[in-house]
């Protein structure tokens, strides 16, 4: 048998057995060159794929990078696009009511041009023709509405001079029953409406961690008391406007109406809108006519033929994503300034069925 260690060296035969013409055994052992050869082959191989895997791993890091980016930089340019086309629509709806206020004077009512909703059209509608889109241009449509702020109840009646008014507390108490809500929440929302105010007031406000804060839209009202089933059934019903304001008896629902004005049921609420639709009412001396003897609870500090404050909606749709907004304004004769605007998140909708 051959050693195992090929290094040690094999050890002569007698010299008798020299003569007898054996030969020592030789054994065959691979050169050192060669396995020395064998090993660099597979340290370069195993290298050569660690060095793909690496390139293919900073190729897909560097493709994934671009991408993102890409991404990003449509994002910013859709939404910069979406508040600029947006901007123009609100500004367009500004020019409606100055245009309304220099015609119609102090009344206004549901028939005007203001009134009216514009349906979802595309944007390309109102372009000159040489503005037209091109093929490949992403599709935006453009709708909204405008609506009377003072066609509502407005929250702020409910504080006159520091304190809570049993009159507004009470029209306030006869929305509550006819919507069913209860009534332990109006007791508190004028409370913490009045804290509010004197907070809001007060130079020297107290622990400011217990005031709620003011709220500007409906929703909001939930900082005030309310629960979030109330504040949605109020919606279309009240308003919160930074000033009291009087209601408009021209834009005023029936709900309101019958709230507004002691003595109104609903039937004859809703008779009396169909009345006014038919012809808007000019002054409040056109409304005590109307009313015959519930007429005598209409004066000019709680109702009104016009309206000083309006709420926008926009909706813009450019392909599969919608960005609204909501803005209120408020008209002082051929001015028309926006007081605040609310821009909600972009909804991306399921795509269509072809």
């Amino acid at each position: 048998m051959c050693p195992q260690n090929p290094q040690r060296q094999i050890q002569p035969l007698p010299p008798s057995n020299e003569r007898r013409g054996l030969r020592p055994p030789t054994c065959e052992y691979p050169h050192p060159r060669v396995v020395h050869r064998q090993a660099e082959r597979g340290a370069a191989l195993l290298t050569a794929m660690l060095i793909v895997a690496l390139v293919a791993t900073l190729a897909s890091a560097a493709l994934w990078q671009q991408w993102r980016q890409v991404e990003i930089e449509t994002a910013e340019r859709g939404r910069s696009q979406t508040a600029w086309m947006m901007t123009g629509a609100l500004d367009w709806t500004r020019l409606i009511l100055r245009e309304d206020g220099l015609s119609s004077g102090a009344v206004d009512h549901l028939g005007e041009p203001w009134a009216l909703p514009v349906q979802e059209s595309k944007l390309s509608n109102f372009l000159s023709q040489d503005q037209k889109w091109q093929e490949g241009d992403a599709e935006v449509f453009l709708s909204g509405q405008i609506t009377d702020a003072q066609s509502r109840l407005n929250v702020r009646n409910l504080i006159e001079d520091g304190q809570v008014s049993k009159v507004q507390l009470a029209r306030f108490a006869r929305l509550f029953e006819r919507l069913d809500l209860p009534l332990q929440e109006l007791q508190t929302l004028s409370r913490q409406l009045q804290a509010a105010l004197q907070s809001s007031t007060s130079a020297t406000a107290g622990n400011t961690a217990q005031t709620p804060l003011l709220p500007q839209q409906t929703a909001q009202l939930v900082w005030l008391g309310l629960s979030p089933a109330t504040a949605r059934a109020l919606e279309g019903f009240v308003s919160v406007l930074p000033e009291a304001t009087p209601v408009n008896l021209n834009t005023a629902s029936a709900e309101v109406l019958m709230a507004s004005l002691p003595g109104l049921d609903l039937a004859a609420a809703r008779q009396l809108v169909q009345q006014r639709d038919k012809a808007p009412w000019t002054s409040l001396d056109a409304v005590r006519q109307a009313l015959g003897a519930a007429g005598t609870g209409v004066n000019e500090q709680q109702h009104s033929v016009g309206s000083r404050y309006f709420e926008v909606l926009g909706r813009m749709r450019i392909d599969n994503v919608v960005q609204q907004d909501l803005a209120l304004v408020r008209r002082e004769g051929n001015q028309v300034r926006m007081l605040w605007r609310v821009r909600s998140p972009q909804l991306t909708l399921a795509p269509t069925l072809q």
